[in-house]
């Protein structure tokens, strides 16, 4: 049964902060919220907010770095985007493992960029301002709806 509960919790938060998103995107001049890699963003989130994964340090720089990578190698790296993309993934992962802010979703950043061939203000808008209000909504919605313990103090 509880399984249940975690299951409803989990995909009607995900519709209220997804949808929040979308309506800033679709329905406003204020340029693009969204990108796919938020949607998994949702699962740790509201699903598992105790995760090391799901802490908003994890979520802003894990999306941060990753993006920022799939930036820098779309632009530095004249190499075939079979060879670029595999790469950007790599070390988008790496570098997440290795400053600790590992965030599984962000581990595509480097994909959507590479093949949207984003310019540099994408880091602004919807990286940044996106997993800005990603986690605010997940703090709101965490601690103070749901009574849980987050983000972890640990």
């Amino acid at each position: 049964m509880g399984n249940i509960k975690q299951s409803l919790i989990a995909g009607f938060f995900s519709i209220i902060t997804i949808g929040i998103l979308t309506i800033l995107t679709y329905k406003t001049e204020f340029g693009i919220f969204l990108i796919a890699s938020f949607g998994s963003s949702m699962v740790l989130l509201y699903g598992y907010p105790e995760s090391p994964f799901a802490q908003p340090k994890n979520i802003f720089f894990g999306h941060l770095l990753t993006a920022m990578v799939g930036i820098v190698f779309l632009n530095f790296l004249p190499i075939p985007l079979y060879l670029v993309i595999p790469l950007a993934v790599g070390f988008g992962v790496g570098l997440m493992i290795l400053f600790n802010v590992t965030h599984p979703p962000a581990g595509g950043n480097p994909i959507i960029v590479i093949i949207g061939s984003v310019s540099p203000d994408y880091l602004l808008n919807p990286i940044i301002i996106g997993s800005i209000i990603i986690i605010i909504f997940g703090i709101i919605i965490n601690r103070y709806i749901l009574k849980k313990s987050y983000p972890n103090s640990k």
